[in-house]
């Protein structure tokens, strides 16, 4: 993705200058290469969304929820080895934002 976004301001520049020069060819195919690139970047962000719903509602499937202290945070992998199926998620992760989770909380199928 920041690939495509690296190579649309690539091709901006190169468009601004083409203007400068009244050149018609290239601006024509350089507004072409950034449609085609805002397309790209339209759908790899659609299929993220996606993805992230899937995952949000795989989340809500899990009946329990509560916030880890800091010390079950601190031995995450054995909290993990004792709770199966314990699924963490951070505040700062695209999930916790999307969610609204203000600390790190953990989802699983049963009370732990």
């Amino acid at each position: 993705m920041q690939n495509l976004k690296n190579r649309k301001d690539k091709i901006k520049h190169k468009l601004e200058t083409a203007f400068s020069r009244n050149d018609k060819d290239l601006i024509e195919r350089f507004q072409s290469e950034i449609n085609d690139i805002e397309k790209k970047l339209t759908n790899l962000l659609y299929e993220l969304d996606k993805d992230l719903v899937k995952k949000i509602s795989q989340l809500e499937k899990l009946s329990f929820s509560r916030v880890l202290t800091k010390e079950e945070q601190a031995d995450i992998g054995k909290l993990k080895k004792s709770v199966k199926g314990l699924v963490v998620v951070h505040p700062l992760t695209s999930i916790g934002k999307k969610i609204g989770v203000q600390e790190v909380t953990g989802f699983a199928k049963k009370r732990f």
